[in-house]
């Protein structure tokens, strides 16, 4: 920020973050300020007469009452241009790994570090001529911001007019001015970046449905429980059911240009490995590092509580950036609880009434706010673009009637719970197919019918169906046994229980169990369901289950995700035939008894 800027008052009170100023009469709601001799970056949050109250994001301690407080005249912003991706952020865009090496480790309060490298040079590719007619949004030149990203620079929002000036092809710093455009306010300058409020959505020509999928590789997800490019998605669980691990495998495997992962109040041991294990990661579509398609926000929970609450509207708008480039993008929130808790905290020290849990009344409309800002849409470039959002939950005891929980679910449109049992059983993903589900379902048969496979959602139906069937008979299996129930009942849970272990469960450290291709999801889902109709036809005509078991077949498809090869799903249509040929075999068997 500008040291320049102006005296708006002085600090009266001071409570942990918060601040109360005396003597504010030029500013506005939400400005950005600073706050005493350190100038400590903070955010007006309420003005009543002449008092102002200011989150502070960084540690108050030892300011004082009687410093001066200096107000910006504009609200919290980031900076948008070449520089973002491969970044490491905190809660409020200051570049930490620049910080670090600025100040031996460790944040000093008051440092102020532009969020994009003001010296660094860019091969910028104009797109536009003198002369042209542009409006806000208009794409008028090209960056190769990194070997897999290609950079779009905008026309930012409400700026139309002529160009008057576009510089020619060369290397220039994200100051430089590479456009003039003249209009009814005069002539503006355009950068190669621009500056947007994180609080303010960004605008676009039209939202659309979401109708495609996001593949995430993961079969439980694209299978039972889709999500849709645009879509938003909370993720609970309790402590240690793979809430981070499966935002890792999201964002590593997922089919998303662009990945924003945010570490909202985090534990540092757990943010600690994402920042040194992401830099090594290699992005398996293209042999890149994958931070290059990456931005990382860390804030941890030992960092300034209002920083945390920042983070998510940083984060968002960031994505939204990206989107308006014409790219999908994936939003990895790690956890909205710990941004409701600092909401929380916040709250509490201005004196609001608290509702359910100590939570302010207003979080169900800022989790709206948050979640809502997903969506695909047609940008104001024309290029068309999308926001996912997967927020992680984190409830207290894994109890999922928690505030946070109950109302993430009114505002997405997919939910998938984490179950401790299955973590405590290694089983990976651990995603409960009873208490998780997708209201996206209908909205993608259509993508499903494109990509050739018209009959998954009535393959899922079915395997939904002997899911729900199976965990009926386990309560009599839990009270008398298995031995009790009909074989005719018995291959029900069979059935399950390949496909649990075969289809629901993934290998994380097996290079060919990690990541599944659509075709072979869902070549493997038709194979399951074959072998509960062919089995159960032959139990009817006179075999036995331990027939069944005893079929080749049976022990091969038992290993099919160990076994089968990403790039060779036509071996599960060998498989196919021959279970036809081991369960007609074995019908014949009990035709001549």
């Amino acid at each position: 920020m500008n040291k320049n800027i102006n005296i708006i008052g002085r600090i009266s009170r001071i409570v942990g973050p918060l601040v109360q100023a005396t003597g504010v009469k030029d500013a506005q709601m939400l400005e950005l300020v600073e706050v005493g001799d350190d100038r400590l970056v903070g955010e007006i949050v309420r003005l009543e007469q002449e008092k102002a109250s200011i989150q502070v994001y960084e540690d108050t301690t030892g300011i004082r009452p009687g410093e001066n407080v200096y107000g910006s005249g504009m609200p919290l912003s980031v900076e948008l241009g070449p520089g973002l991706l491969g970044t490491i952020y905190d809660g409020i865009q200051r570049p930490l790994e620049l910080i670090r090496d600025r100040s031996n480790q460790y944040i000093q309060r008051g440092i102020h570090l532009p969020a994009l490298d003001r010296d660094k040079m860019w091969r910028v590719t104009p797109c536009a001529r003198k002369g042209d007619s542009i409006e806000g949004g208009r794409i008028i030149a090209t960056v190769p911001e990194t070997q897999t990203v290609e950079h779009r620079i905008m026309v930012p929002p409400g700026i139309s007019g002529t160009l008057s000036m576009v510089v020619p092809e060369g290397e220039y710093r994200v100051e430089d001015t590479i456009a003039v455009v003249r209009g009814e306010r005069g002539d503006q300058e355009i950068n190669l970046y621009q500056r947007w409020p994180v609080r303010k959505l960004r605008p676009y020509k039209s939202k659309a449905y979401p109708s495609a999928l996001l593949v995430t590789g993961l079969r439980v997800l694209d299978v039972l429980f889709p999500i849709a490019r645009g879509g938003s998605v909370a993720l609970p669980g309790g402590f240690g059911t793979g809430k981070t691990m499966l935002q890792h495998a999201l964002a590593k495997w997922c089919d998303a240009h662009v990945i924003v992962f945010i570490g909202c109040g985090e534990r540092g041991n757990e943010m600690t490995d994402v920042l040194t294990e992401f830099p090594k990661l290699i992005d398996p579509r293209t042999g890149k590092p994958l931070m290059q398609r990456t931005i990382m926000i860390a804030n941890t929970s030992n960092m300034p509580v209002a920083a945390r609450e920042a983070s998510i509207y940083t984060g968002i708008t960031l994505a939204e950036y990206y989107r308006d480039m014409g790219y999908t993008v994936a939003v990895m929130a790690d956890s909205t609880s710990r941004w409701a808790e600092a909401l929380r905290e916040l709250s509490g020290r201005m004196e609001e009434l608290p509702a359910d849990e100590g939570f302010p009344s207003y979080l169900p409309s800022r989790l709206a706010e948050f979640y809502e800002r997903a969506g695909s849409v047609t940008a104001l470039s024309g290029r068309e673009g999308s926001v996912s959002v997967i927020g992680s939950v984190s409830p207290a005891g894994g109890d999922f009637s928690e505030p946070v929980t109950q109302h993430s679910k009114r505002f997405v449109r997919a939910f998938w719970a984490l179950d401790r049992q299955l973590a405590n059983a290694r089983h990976y993903p651990a995603v409960s197919w009873l208490d998780s589900y997708s209201e996206y379902v209908d909205d993608l048969g259509g993508w499903w019918v494109a990509q050739g496979f018209p009959d998954w959602k009535e393959l899922r139906g079915q395997i939904m169906d002997l899911l729900q069937q199976e965990n009926r008979l386990q309560e009599v299996v839990k009270l008398v046994g298995p031995d009790v129930l009909p074989d005719s009942q018995r291959i029900v849970l069979e059935t399950c229980g390949i496909f649990k272990n075969s289809f629901l469960q993934q290998d994380t450290l097996n290079p060919m169990d990690m990541f599944c291709p659509i075709e072979k999801q869902i070549k493997m889902l038709r194979l399951i369901v074959l072998f509960h109709r062919l089995a159960s036809r032959a139990i009817n005509r006179g075999a036995t289950l331990v027939a069944v078991r005893g079929t080749k077949i049976y022990s091969e498809l038992m290993r099919i995700r160990q076994t089968v090869k990403n790039e060779e799903p036509e071996k599960l249509d060998q498989m196919a035939d021959e279970l036809k040929r081991s369960m007609d075999e074995l019908e014949a068997r009990c035709e001549k008894r």
